[in-house]
């Protein structure tokens, strides 16, 4: 998501797998061609805090989201974290 020319230094390698793991639930076969990829925040949050390979504390895990929203990997709708650029990630 950084573009080349963005001055901020890169997310770090744990938040980017957090954003690929939220990725893997909001991108469902089920859901119509045209639709959002989309997901719960409550449920990022208990994907996340659940994941035993990343082992994140709950101050961790909304870090996590915090940075994804501030760094436009999500947009937020009401309660849900939407996929800015699914065409990438579906």
């Amino acid at each position: 998501m950084a573009r080349v020319t963005d001055p901020r230094p890169p997310l770090p390698e744990w938040i980017l797998e957090c954003y690929d793991r939220l990725c893997t639930q909001a991108c469902r076969p089920d859901a119509g061609e045209d639709s959002v990829p989309l997901i719960n925040y409550d449920d990022a949050t208990d994907i996340l805090a659940a994941d035993a390979e990343l082992a994140l504390e709950q101050r961790d895990v909304e870090y996590a989201l915090t940075r994804l929203l501030e760094r436009g990997y999500f947009y937020e709708v009401e309660d849900e974290l939407r996929v800015t650029s699914p065409e990438e990630q579906c």
